[in-house]
């Protein structure tokens, strides 16, 4: 399916090509749109290209500093002056990016292209959605193209019919418990390509699109560029409801079309599933006893309107437990409005739930942390498990339901009764918080975008001698005159994909990543910001990562395998960029 998608937007249908220059339909900028929009000003954009470009203003909750830094053209700021540039704002308070998208822009078997990993449920509509660097997104909106390497497929074939008190949650952790990223390391290795996750089966054509949204929520867990599920009929009654219908087209993989691998779960046999703190997954029943002190309903990801609905349906006339928070983060401002009219806020509300603003801090645990010395529990994809970062544990909402009515983690099948609640059909669909370029005026509340102030390129002029970073250079100094940058040396995927995170935010003094797997979408992502991306097995790894300096040749002589100078020893480096990932790297950005 990302095949198809991507053929018909391309000179290169067959996708021969080690880079292929592809039709951009939509871009969504919500970690660093600043930046991106500074990128594309720079390379002389007058208006976006693409037929729809919003960026998210992703601070509900302002303070000082926030409203200080997006005054001085913070990169991940967002300007009332958008809209000039045909760049639509998504005013804080609409809820999170993905849900908001899923539900008014989002469309089946289109190309979008953000800056943010936590989009991947939009390919539960059918939409492939690739994560780039501001500076790809720049190219995007500048020229209405981009480049980027041709994905490889893994199809995940759904059967049976899942059980009581189990939903799209427990599948996705049944997914990560299976080693999926094991897989996709696998195809990644076998074709140096992006690894895009396809559902299909009997049984996807039996979800709704939220649930389908959750599922493709893995993908980055995992280590995939992106996933993305068919468009059917589903789809179709979605998008009608959410008054879009013209947005419909079809999207299913042919009869014996080939793909790299084919995984077949049977839903029938998925249990209630936790994912602990340190990223294991366990049945709810392993776990069960475990005191709770804080449980997150809601967020970006991982509920469901229906799950939601039912998770107030089973608390209905309970109590939080003394020493337990209960926050709500409705996901969008349609699922808050429905819940309002349903009664569910009510009933929540009644059970001692806090409902708290759609800020993206939220999803990263800046604000509302887990508890000191107790246990959060949330149902959203957590971000990358790395040193330092607090963890939370993810669960379902029907399990965060059974840990509000009895503080403690246990099966949710413990309840009496399966909720049996009903989605309604009519949807509010008011787009208020949705800024237009139509209608809108000047006056005093539209100020000039005050672009992000860029770092120049650093181009691989001379042998460089890099500072090695053992871990993520969190808090490293800005580059200084005749400095050559630091080499991060990382040991999990989890720590990659933290660190293309921090590049997109704009550390600037990183010049070469070095660790055992860096997934084919990481990798053009760095290369378009002028960092080398190297490859090396764990024994050279810890041995790297034990010295202070890396000495690195001539940009010019560098193969797809060369030796590094490390300390008085040597040692044999892998460079995964291909093709003009390499010319990025070498001049320091694409």
């Amino acid at each position: 399916m990302p095949q198809k998608v991507l053929a018909g937007r391309t000179g290169d249908p067959q996708l021969r090509g080690d880079l292929i220059r592809i039709k951009v339909d939509q871009v969504i900028l919500s970690r660093a749109p600043a930046r991106a929009v500074s990128e594309a000003l720079r390379l002389g954009m007058k208006k976006a290209l693409p037929e729809l470009t919003i960026a998210y203003d992703a601070f509900a909750v302002s303070d000082q500093a926030t409203l200080n830094a997006a005054a001085n053209g913070a990169p991940d700021s967002v300007s009332s002056a958008f809209p000039e540039y045909n760049v639509l704002v998504a005013r804080a308070g609409i809820g999170y990016p993905a849900p908001v998208h899923i539900e008014r822009f989002a469309a089946p078997a289109r190309l979008a292209l953000t800056d943010d990993a936590r989009l991947a449920p939009v390919g539960g509509l059918g939409m492939l959605c690739l994560v780039v660097s501001p500076a790809q997104l720049g190219d995007a909106m500048a020229t209405g193209q981009v480049w980027l390497r041709p994905p490889r497929s893994i199809q995940i074939h759904l059967a049976g019919k899942t059980r009581p008190f189990v939903c799209a949650r427990d599948i996705s952790l049944e997914l990560i418990r299976r080693d999926l990223r094991a897989l996709v390391q696998e195809v990644e290795a076998r074709h140096h390509a992006p690894v895009v996750l396809e559902f299909a089966g009997p049984s996807a054509r039996l979800l709704s699109v939220g649930s389908r949204a959750v599922l493709c929520g893995v993908a980055h867990q995992v280590g995939a560029a992106a996933a993305v599920f068919i468009s059917d009929d589903k789809s179709e009654a979605f998008l009608r409801d959410q008054r879009r219908s013209k947005a419909h087209r079809a999207l299913a993989p042919d009869p014996g079309a080939p793909c790299d691998e084919v995984i077949t779960l049977d839903l029938n046999t998925v249990d209630p599933l936790i994912m602990d703190e340190d990223g294991r997954v366990r049945t709810a029943r392993e776990l069960a006893g475990k005191p709770v002190g804080q449980v997150l309903l809601g967020g970006d990801s991982g509920a469901t309107l229906r799950d939601l609905l039912a998770a107030a349906s089973l608390l209905k006339s309970k109590r939080i437990p003394p020493r337990l928070d209960l926050l709500l983060a409705p996901p969008s401002r349609q699922m808050l409005e429905v819940l309002g009219q349903d009664g569910a806020l009510v009933d929540l509300v009644a059970t001692g739930a806090r409902i708290i603003e759609p800020d993206r801090r939220v999803t990263t645990a800046e604000i509302y942390p887990a508890p000191i010395g107790g246990v959060s529990m949330r149902n959203m994809d957590p971000e990358p498990h790395v040193e330092g970062r607090r963890s939370f544990l993810v669960a379902s909402p029907e399990t965060l339901a059974y840990a509000v009515a009895h503080g403690q983690v246990g099966d949710p099948r413990s309840f009496k009764r399966p909720a049996r609640v009903t989605v309604p059909r009519t949807l509010p669909t008011e787009d208020v918080l949705v800024v237009r370029k139509k209608g809108q005026k000047k006056g005093p509340g539209i100020l000039p975008f005050k672009a992000t102030e860029l770092a120049p390129a650093q181009p691989w002029k001379l042998p460089a001698t890099l500072e090695v970073w053992p871990g993520l250079p969190n808090g490293a100094p800005k580059p200084q005159a005749g400095d050559d940058g630091i080499v991060v040396v990382l040991s999990k995927l989890e720590e990659v994909r933290a660190l293309c995170d921090s590049i997109i935010a704009g550390i600037t003094r990183i010049r070469a990543v070095i660790a055992p797997t860096i997934p084919s979408q990481i990798v053009t992502t760095l290369a378009s910001e002028g960092v080398a991306c190297f490859q090396a097995p764990a024994a050279v790894i810890t041995a790297v990562g034990k010295q202070k300096e890396l000495k690195l040749t001539l940009p010019k002589a560098w193969a797809p395998e060369l030796e590094a100078t490390i300390g008085k020893n040597k040692a044999t480096l892998q460079w995964l960029a291909v093709d003009r990932e390499q010319t990025w790297t070498q001049q320091g950005k694409s």
